[in-house]
């Protein structure tokens, strides 16, 4: 159980590369699956570690990091191909640099190891990434089905959360 919460961190991670080629062939309506399921490892890992108390220093760190890579990449794909304005691309790139920049600073400068736990604005800000992608690779798909099918897969894991948390 331990490093469940990291496996979803590294499939974010494995999945990445397939998205951002998925996305530069055009290849929608498998990007958009590809992306729902990235996402989906993103909330997995985050309600894994919560549930069963085994955050870790390398989860803290890889978690973001996943994150990162998967919308700043998706983000550059979909501004270089058209699908979006370059500027919004230019924004969640650019915010994400800054703050690797001031991370790595504070770790190169500091004398003490100090940790950057996630704001709810940076989880506010993740989410809708995330929301806007899907919804931009959904559009352009022209299908309604991924979106479907990940209703379907989360409704039914919240049904069976429910009925978990219930019965203890």
């Amino acid at each position: 159980m331990r490093y469940i919460p990291n496996l979803f961190s590294f499939a974010r991670l494995a999945l990445a590369p397939y998205v951002f080629a998925l996305l530069w062939r055009r290849d929608y309506r498998l990007a958009l699956v590809l992306f729902g399921v990235a996402g989906l490892t993103d909330w997995l890992d985050g309600l894994f570690a919560r549930r069963f108390a085994t955050t870790s220093r390398l989860g803290a760190v890889l978690d973001p990091v996943a994150d990162k890579v998967l919308l700043s990449g998706s983000f550059l794909v979909l501004a270089l191909t058209g699908a979006i304005e370059t500027w919004v691309a230019v924004l969640v790139i650019g915010r994400d640099l800054l703050i690797l920049l001031f991370a790595a600073g504070a770790f190169l400068f500091s004398k003490t190891r100090r940790d950057f736990p996630p704001s709810a604005w940076g989880k506010a800000s993740t989410v809708v990434q995330v929301a806007f992608v899907l919804a931009v690779v959904a559009q352009i798909a022209s299908t309604i089905v991924p979106l479907q099918w990940l209703t379907v897969a989360l409704t039914a894991w919240s049904g069976v959360d429910y009925a978990w948390r219930a019965g203890h």
